[in-house]
């Protein structure tokens, strides 16, 4: 387990410096925060798959692709809509700049991300 929460915390970081990265690109050319978070979510989402099912769960023999990236795929979208809810909120309740704001997020989803997925998705 403690191996596994290390390579996921891995993949998790390269997966939010993605999100964050486009965010940060986007949202000076123009694009509102919330909407360059969808951007940043959707880039970000092949990183964090693919390393997930490849090297954190690594299980490629008894789950099929179809299967994990369905099950990944509502568990993202799930914890992307809180991550949505609670950028939201800090953005119109704190003064927080807009990427503190979120690094904040990506902080608070991750736990939920990582519990479903290890319970669920590529089981």
């Amino acid at each position: 387990m403690k191996q596994q929460l290390l390579k996921f915390g891995t993949i998790g970081t390269a997966a939010a410096a993605v999100h964050l990265g486009v965010v940060a690109l986007l949202v000076p050319l123009g694009l509102q925060p919330l909407l360059a978070n969808i951007i940043g979510f959707v880039s970000a989402f092949n990183v964090s798959y693919i390393g997930h099912r490849f090297w954190t769960f690594n299980n490629r023999a008894t789950l099929t692709h179809s299967r994990a990236i369905t099950r990944f795929w509502a568990i993202a979208a799930t914890s992307f809509a809180i991550n949505e809810l609670l950028f939201f909120l800090f953005l119109h309740y704190t003064t927080l700049p807009y990427l503190v704001a979120l690094f904040l997020v990506l902080i608070l989803v991750t736990p939920i991300t990582f519990l479903l997925s290890r319970a669920w998705a590529f089981r």
